[in-house]
């Protein structure tokens, strides 16, 4: 009897561990890149970001430097990895939105920056923390966010979100 009231409390420990640390279900990235000069760039960083096999497609506009990715169905991706793979192709990112199912919002790794509250299925948000904008856009944002403790910190285990719609 001991060890099934044991196993109860492993598993539901791990459901709670399991939910808290869910990744996004993003559907779609929009990245502006930074750094690009010609259409090769543009390349490279296109063929990283299609070697996700959590990618259906990449479109991607050469006049701003955007690639707007389109992604499968309940994926577990996380920003970090379009992060990884812009950095990987020799390049940064300048803006990252992010569309996703809207119950991520209120879940690890995401803290809400404003306190907008999204009504709909789906948000929209963008990625404010360093990496994920400029540096003198980052540097603005630090001051504007210099109350909320961990965005100071500049951990890369959290993700500073700012809801737009």
């Amino acid at each position: 009897m001991k060890n099934i009231t044991k196993l109860k409390t492993v598993v539901s420990l791990l459901l709670i561990l399991g939910s808290s640390y869910t990744n996004a279900q993003i559907t779609k990235a929009e990245i502006r890149a930074t750094g690009l000069t010609c259409s090769m760039c543009s390349n490279a960083i296109n063929k990283q970001l299609k070697s996700l096999t959590e990618v259906l497609n990449v479109e991607t506009d050469l006049n701003t430097n955007t690639f707007t990715v389109t992604l499968k169905e309940n994926n577990e991706l996380n920003p970090k990895i379009f992060k990884d793979k812009v950095e990987k192709a020799g390049f940064f990112i300048g803006s990252l939105m992010i569309t996703a199912k809207s119950e991520i919002i209120s879940k690890n790794p995401y803290v809400v920056v404003n306190n907008k509250k999204s009504g709909v299925t789906e948000t929209q948000f963008q990625v404010v923390d360093k990496g994920y904008v400029t540096d003198k856009e980052f540097k603005k944002l630090s001051k504007t966010y210099k109350d909320i403790s961990t965005y100071v910190l500049n951990s890369e285990d959290d993700f500073h979100i700012k809801i737009l719609n």
